[in-house]
């Protein structure tokens, strides 16, 4: 099975992958990993490493970076939608980045929480598009963290989707 976990930035879509990925235990690749080098520059191989990890026969990973949202749409069986308000749940790193002060939200306009503010609405229209193109696929989605927390207590309880 292969799954995608969406949501805007900072909505816990890793949190949410890896932990579906251990209950039914299938292989979470995080995209931020694959996409991030050190010094926050992205990596030349990203397109190439996304590739190889869609020809797998079951993943789970975050649905983001739109050079590759696509090809990742066309193989996922399972789109999940964490369709919270607009909070910023948490921040994960990579390849030793950090990000700056929190102080810089007002003068950078590339601060992870003003980004996650404006990519939100951005998320839903893309989720919208890809119900209408694809049919076939199952589409669940999320309004609260709760009810994805309920999901995934049924999940365990049930051993599978």
């Amino acid at each position: 099975m292969r799954i995608l976990i969406a949501g805007p930035s900072g909505s816990g879509k890793t949190t949410f992958a890896a932990r579906l990925g251990r209950l039914l235990d299938i292989p979470h690749t995080e995209m931020d990993s694959l996409h991030w080098g050190p010094n926050w520059t992205p990596r030349p191989s990203f397109e190439a490493d996304v590739q190889t990890l869609i020809e797998r026969p079951a993943w789970i990973t975050e649905w983001q970076y739109p050079q590759v949202r696509g090809r990742l749409l066309e193989r996922a069986d399972v789109v999940i939608y964490l369709r919270y308000s607009r909070a910023v749940r948490g921040q994960w790193l990579w390849a030793d980045n950090v990000e700056p002060p929190l102080k810089n939200i007002l003068r950078d306009p590339d601060n992870m929480i003003r980004y996650t503010w404006r990519s939100y609405p951005h998320v839903g229209q893309l989720l919208a598009e890809a119900r209408g193109q694809h049919l076939q696929k199952r589409f669940i989605e999320f309004r609260t963290p709760r009810a994805a927390n309920q999901f995934l207590r049924a999940v365990q309880l049930r051993g599978g989707l």
